[in-house]
């Protein structure tokens, strides 16, 4: 829901970077596998129980994702590129709930399960949407230049990045956040549903 007013602040600064990193010879790609494993850095130190600290990895993975598509932008854009990454973010989307489910089993795991499955949906819904926009010649730049197009929803990139902050914050909390989070997802991929049904159904 925030990520087009996101993009309005993030992208100068991003795309300044990404123009500087491109004239050096770093790739996007190098990029994305950084922040990939940055991302996953975090998931285990929340594992761990070092919640507090994996924040620095975790915002930093997510730096580094932003910074990926400035670089593509400055430099060459691939559609292998777009791929890796949309791989990657689901990979970390994926490893954070179940770091905390496996930090306290016990406490996490029957929410974890919840908020997965939510991600899980969502996640399908968006790409299908993607896969048929890209079909009927849709574009779109709301969240900014994409490799695919970004249907945009309740809950975006920038809720979920606040959700994983909060939760490294207030690790005790996760089981109601994961419900309360999930919840919005469902609701999130059954409204794109219905959008795409008004959209495609013809």
């Amino acid at each position: 829901m925030f990520d087009a007013a996101a993009r309005k602040l993030i992208d100068p600064p991003l795309n300044a970077a990404g123009r500087r990193l491109a004239r050096v010879g770093v790739t996007a790609n190098q990029i994305t596998l950084l922040g990939l494993g940055l991302g996953l850095l975090s998931a285990g130190m929340i594992w761990a129980g070092l919640t507090l600290a994996a924040l620095v990895p975790l915002l930093a993975s997510r730096l580094a994702d932003g910074l990926d598509g400035a670089v593509a932008r400055a430099g060459e854009k691939t559609d292998f590129g777009g791929y890796l990454d949309i791989a990657c973010d689901f990979l970390f989307y994926g490893a954070v709930p179940l770091a905390f489910v496996l930090l306290d089993p016990a406490a996490n795991a029957v929410a974890g399960a919840f908020l997965l499955g939510s991600f899980y949906f969502n996640g399908t819904s968006f790409l299908g949407y993607a896969i048929l926009a890209e079909k009927r010649g849709m574009e779109t730049t709301a969240q900014g230049s994409k490799s695919l197009y970004f249907s945009n929803g309740l809950l975006e990139g920038s809720e979920t990045i606040g959700l994983f902050v909060l939760l490294c914050l207030w690790p005790q909390a996760f089981a109601p956040l994961a419900w309360v989070f999930g919840a919005l997802c469902y609701a999130t991929a059954t409204l794109r549903i219905l959008t795409a049904r008004q959209i495609f159904n013809h």
